[in-house]
């Protein structure tokens, strides 16, 4: 029997044990009641089940489960408080269940790395029995799938290649017809085979080779040269279909955070924020130049629908405002609005369109409307950014792809970031933007102006 069958009951009952040992030494009410206490533990194991908190693959690490710790401390989080209500126990105040709860959040959080950190340290260091493992057809592939085998955390054995083309690689093994022998006598347990380079009766003969010995077999499809990092697999019944742009943002959940987030943000940015800075810069603003508070341009957003985003007007009003992007030592901007501008002030009544739906804290910059019509014919992949909703500020804007587009490359550039992006969206992306938006707004950037 595998060892690491017991890694997922251990574990569950470990957390079990830790988050009652926390609720009842801070807050002893819960177990006055033993309702209580299989609510709190019938829960957790409802919650972890149906989110499938608990891994079993692999190359399964503490990164590529992120999404559903969150999505966990979410869901877990609503159970937790709500019992304080529907179970009649509001002996302690909102503060202190919120520091409670944090407190569980922040040691799963470090038991569950320090899980990985184990594991990954046992693998390493050989004491955990490798998956001996063969590649039946070479191409292009082959050295990806070599990537993975190569990574001392997966503990996987590469023992070599088959492929009826002749080859000088050390890691040949022979023709195809010699694998099937090769197989049984190495005591290989993972065969990958590349769909590109084996026929139809191939395929066949290695199935059948597999379910017939206790060998697991994979097929890698033939690609087409259409393989990306963003391209996911689903199943339409037993048909696979390939996702050639998937995001973590087509999961319904991960949109849901990333809503409530933009919401949550934007509310207290607008309490604390543009609630007495607004009055404030609208006095400035009327001693400095005639002309309304806010500046309002149509400009595009997700699946390209129009809307109108807001700004606190930098400029003097003109005929170019909704064609001409600012340059360097414009004469239209305003004395206060080149100080709103280099700090990026002018941007935050851009919270209004997050709030209403329009926009989000982070994600790709809004185009006005005449420089998408133009770009979507002469950038390649332009209109992929706007798949999501546009952004206040985004990973473009950090890396310094922001303000003046003087050459194609800016463009090129800033699309290339976009995409990335919406490839590799998470909650700590969000953050970490957000942090170095508001370093380089205190520091100044060159290129805004």
């Amino acid at each position: 029997m595998k060892k690491s069958i017991f890694v997922v009951p251990l574990s569950f009952i470990f957390h079990i044990i830790f988050i009652n040992a926390i609720l009842y030494l801070l807050t002893p009410e819960t177990y006055r009641s033993g309702y209580s206490i299989l609510y709190y533990n019938i829960s957790w194991f409802l919650v972890t089940y149906s989110i499938d908190f608990y891994p079993t693959a692999r190359r399964e690490g503490f990164n590529t489960n992120l999404r559903n710790f969150l999505l966990l401390f979410i869901l877990y989080g609503l159970v937790f408080f709500t019992s304080f209500t529907f179970l009649g126990q509001q002996n302690y105040k909102p503060t202190f269940l919120v520091l409670v709860y944090l407190l569980i959040c922040l040691m799963l959080t470090f038991f569950r790395m320090l899980f990985y950190f184990s594991r990954n340290f046992y693998r390493t260091k050989g004491y955990s029995k490798k998956i001996r493992a063969v590649v039946i057809g070479r191409d292009k592939n082959l050295k990806k799938i070599r990537q993975v085998f190569d990574t001392p955390e997966y503990a996987y054995e590469y023992m070599g290649y088959f492929d009826n083309s002749n080859s000088k690689s050390p890691t040949y093994l022979g023709n195809i017809q010699s694998s099937y022998n090769y197989i049984f006598e190495n005591n290989i347990q993972e065969v990958y085979c590349m769909a590109s380079r084996l026929s139809q009766d191939e395929i066949k003969e290695l199935m059948r080779i597999a379910d017939n010995s206790l060998k697991k077999i994979k097929i890698v499809p033939d690609n087409k040269e259409l393989f990306s990092r963003a391209m996911s697999i689903e199943l339409y019944g037993a048909v696979p279909v390939l996702n050639l742009r998937a995001s973590p943002l087509d999961v319904e959940y991960a949109n849901l955070i990333k809503r409530i987030f933009d919401i949550l943000f934007s509310s207290l940015a607008i309490l604390f924020i543009l609630s007495w800075l607004t009055p404030l810069i609208w006095i400035l603003m009327k001693i400095d130049s005639k002309g309304p508070l806010f500046f309002k341009q149509k400009r595009h957003g997700v699946n390209r629908d129009t809307f109108e985003c807001y700004k606190f007007r930098s400029m003097t009003k003109s005929d170019t405002s909704d064609s001409v992007m600012a340059t360097k030592n414009d004469m239209r901007i305003t004395k206060l609005g080149r100080i709103l501008r280099k700090t990026s002030i002018d941007e935050l009544p851009q919270f209004f369109n997050v709030l209403k739906g329009d926009m989000s804290v982070v994600g790709p910059r809004p185009h006005m409307q005449l420089h998408t019509e133009q770009y979507e014919k002469s950038v390649d992949k332009y209109l992929v950014r706007h798949f999501l909703k546009p952004g206040i500020t985004g990973l473009a804007q950090i890396k310094g792809c922001r303000g003046e587009i003087v050459e194609k490359a800016d463009i090129i550039n800033r699309v290339r970031y976009d995409i990335f992006y919406m490839e590799k969206w998470s909650l700590q992306l969000d953050l970490s933007i957000i942090y170095y938006t508001v370093i380089n707004a205190i520091k100044g950037e060159e290129r805004a102006y």
